[in-house]
């Protein structure tokens, strides 16, 4: 439903009423009217991280002996590592488990701190381990993100930044959200090795042969997995008539994985497990999307499209994007990048989808990654009527949105 023909609509259930204006995005009319106020999806039960990785006194023979090579390096000597180390789990992670340690320092003025990446089970599907540690020794390299301290065969040891994570209310303040914005595009205009080539087309093919060999025929059916692949080269054939701005591209920024500086303001984007080359627009889809998610809360699992953020907040991401190293944008050049990155919100969540379902049958971590997988899903089918030129909008999305969003009530 594009939003300049919807002018105002309001829908009342007891104790609320819901006003949606022309200003409003497309996401929050179609989520309504598509499943009732009484049968939208139902949170679930709040959902403990459940650690798999270690406590203090119950370090690896190999961290402990990294980190001893750490401090030393430091001037510090830390002889006994039940009594030194005060170890923190950090909540948030979806990927791998991360920890925070400190120690005294020999002159005892202040703690040191690094940060312990324990690598998440199975995760090679996602991406290739050795390509990400050159990603981040590469970065590290060029001043963005924390430094490579050490390597041990379940993770690694880094630098831990001194600086505040972002919340998921953050993202939606206009003033850090253009701090976001400059530093997106001086990501994506970064020279990193390797070929300059699209990988999203690619990386969600293998995903869904990944996808449908962990899943029983059930699965399969319930998530429409047979039809993916078709879907996947409509979309990509759709896109590919548009404009294809390639940028070296984080393709996870949630509020997660970006940092501020509480004094001087500086951004830095860290966690670059999925980076890659890809359209630009793609990056910035994602980050809209992302916008929805809330991993702090009762129910991390849970997507609120209602907040998914409306064409004003887009167009103002976009321009401080554009408008970022002295750049003056065209009116025409604002809109069209805000045009290209809604569609791109389609690839964006059979990607994320996939994702869902293949962590759900490799990753320990207690979060409900198939309910997850569920509502991007159950976007992308509701959106792509709306994206997508009708003659390429097929019949059977109808019977396949109403599908998930029985699903998503059901749950």
């Amino acid at each position: 439903m594009p939003t300049k023909f919807l002018k105002s609509v309001q829908i009342s259930v007891p104790n609320t009423s819901y006003v949606f204006t022309s200003s409003d995005s497309p996401f929050n009319v179609i989520h309504f009217f598509r499943c009732s106020i009484s049968e939208l999806p139902k949170p679930a039960h709040k959902m403990a991280i459940k650690s798999n990785g270690f406590t203090k006194g119950h370090l690896p023979e190999e961290l402990k002996k990294l980190l001893r090579s750490v401090a030393s390096d430091w001037g510090d000597k830390i002889e006994d590592m039940e009594e030194a180390l005060q170890v923190s789990r950090l909540t948030g992670a979806m990927t791998n488990e991360v920890y925070e340690i400190k120690w005294s320092s020999k002159s005892g003025a202040q703690a040191r701190k690094v940060l312990v990446r324990m690598y998440g089970e199975g995760v090679e599907v996602f991406f290739n381990r050795e390509d990400e540690i050159r990603t981040f020794e590469c970065l590290s390299k060029h001043g963005h993100g924390p430094r490579l301290l050490g390597q041990f065969s379940d993770g690694r040891v880094e630098e831990f930044i001194h600086a505040r994570t972002l919340s998921a209310t953050d993202l939606r303040d206009p003033k850090t959200s253009a701090l976001i914005a400059s530093k997106l595009r001086e990501f994506h205009n970064l020279d990193m090795p390797g070929p300059k080539t699209i990988i999203l087309w690619d990386r969600l093919r293998n995903w869904v042969s990944e996808a449908k060999r962990l899943c029983s025929a059930s699965e399969v059916e319930e998530f429409w997995l047979d039809t993916l692949e078709e879907e996947i080269k409509l979309v990509q054939r759709e896109l590919s008539k548009h404009s294809q701005l390639i940028g070296f591209c984080h393709n996870d920024l949630q509020y997660g994985n970006i940092m501020m500086d509480e004094h001087t303001s500086s951004i830095t984007l860290i966690d670059y497990e999925y980076a890659s080359y890809n359209p630009i627009a793609y990056d910035i889809a994602n980050h809209f999307c992302e916008m929805t998610a809330d991993y702090h809360s009762q129910t991390p699992h849970i997507l609120d499209y209602t907040s998914y953020p409306d064409l004003e907040e887009r167009t103002k991401f976009v321009r401080a994007y554009l408008s970022s190293a002295g750049g003056n944008p065209s009116e025409e050049e604002v809109e069209q990048l805000v045009e290209e990155a809604e569609i791109y919100t389609l690839p964006n969540h059979l990607f994320w989808g996939l994702w869902g379902i293949i962590s759900g049958h490799i990753n320990k971590i207690d979060f409900d990654y198939f309910e997850y997988a569920r509502q991007r899903f159950g976007q992308y089918w509701l959106r792509k009527p709306h994206l997508l030129p009708s003659p390429i909008v097929d019949p059977i999305v109808d019977p396949i949105v109403d599908h998930f969003c029985l699903m998503m009530n059901a749950s």
